[in-house]
């Protein structure tokens, strides 16, 4: 809830409004796992709120810890499904990869989750729990909304979780540590755009709108040209920034042709390029650039003035890696297990 539906609520009980200020302090500063922990509310409105209300802090059933320190946790949510969340050390940073969906609508070729299909929303309580439950909550300095999902297909539920993570009187995060991920749908992406701070980051894996399409089916409806041409229409030269994510394919998305479109596309825009590894996923036949042809490809984009890295891979033990998370193999063996 937001500071004024804290307010409602407490005023709806018959408490004075200033109550909802001491809840919001108590759950989104102090992290309390329960009702009765808000000790400045006096018993009687604490009871009143339990029989109304409750925390919703649901601690992760399960987690695997990768051999570089990646820590992967299967959270419960309201409806009684699964989602994974990634927690990325590195050195003083800390990330941490939280999901929007339970599965996924865009069933990009490349990725586990489109594999799993969509199978519902997850609600800001939903995303937000994948935070406030963390174990390394405290140790966090930075978010991606890149797991499960497309956010821009949740947009009310990522707003409302990215204000309450920004918001003064909650996690009071700034928006320059939150990105939002997105294959880009248009109408959804100019909404966020304008509704807020946080940096944008667009899937975008190939340049040539055919090759795109048989990547990622969302490019039919939004194709990758329009998507920039909205982007140009923003500022990204402050502080916000723009990221495009590029998983490359060897022997398809990895050619010269290829680095030479990129820079056509791009020419002229605040942005950088994150070219990613390829993990390989059951039934799919892609495989993974040489480290000499993602090497080349960073390199002919630096040169033509675009910001461009090779992301470290992270967690492929255990299954943590971009494109590999899914529920659908957990909720079976939880089934099985019952």
């Amino acid at each position: 809830m937001s500071l004024a539906e804290l307010k409602q609520a407490a005023k709806d009980l018959g408490m004075p409004s200033f109550t909802g200020g001491q809840i919001a302090s108590w759950l989104y500063r102090n992290h309390v796992s329960s009702i009765d922990e808000m000790t400045n509310i006096s018993k009687a409105n604490r009871t009143r709120l339990s029989e109304h209300y409750e925390i919703g802090n649901m601690p992760p059933v399960e987690s695997q810890c990768s051999k570089d320190g990646t820590i992967k946790y299967l959270f419960p949510t309201a409806s009684g499904q699964l989602v994974e969340t990634v927690m990325i050390p590195d050195g003083e940073r800390a990330t941490l990869c939280v999901s929007s969906q339970v599965g996924c609508k865009m069933n990009c070729l490349f990725c586990q989750t489109g594999k799993q299909g969509f199978e519902g929303q997850l609600t800001a309580a939903d995303i937000l729990n994948q935070i406030y439950a963390l174990p390394e909550r405290d140790l966090l300095t930075n978010i991606v909304f890149m797991g499960q999902g497309e956010p821009m297909d949740n947009l009310d539920n990522v707003l409302r979780a990215t204000e309450i993570l920004t918001a003064d009187y909650a996690y009071a995060w700034s928006p320059r540590r939150i990105t939002v991920s997105s294959v880009g749908i248009k109408s959804k992406l100019r909404r966020f755009l304008d509704e807020s701070e946080c940096h944008v980051a667009i899937s975008l894996h190939s340049p040539i709108h055919e090759q795109r399409l048989a990547l990622m089916p969302a490019e039919r409806a939004m194709p990758i040209t329009e998507i920039v041409s909205l982007l140009r229409q923003y500022d990204f030269s402050h502080q916000r920034r723009l990221s495009f994510e590029y998983i490359v394919f060897g022997g398809l998305n990895d050619t010269p042709l290829h680095a030479r479109e990129m820079v056509r596309l791009l020419r002229g825009l605040d942005c950088r390029v994150n070219l990613i590894r390829f993990h390989q996923i059951p039934g799919v036949d892609l495989k993974g650039a040489s480290d000499e042809r993602m090497e080349a490809l960073r390199d002919h984009l630096t040169s033509h003035g675009i910001f461009t890295t090779i992301r470290a891979s992270r967690g492929q033990d255990i299954q943590a890696a971009c494109g590999l998370l899914t529920t659908a193999a957990k909720e079976r063996d939880a089934a099985n297990n019952c």
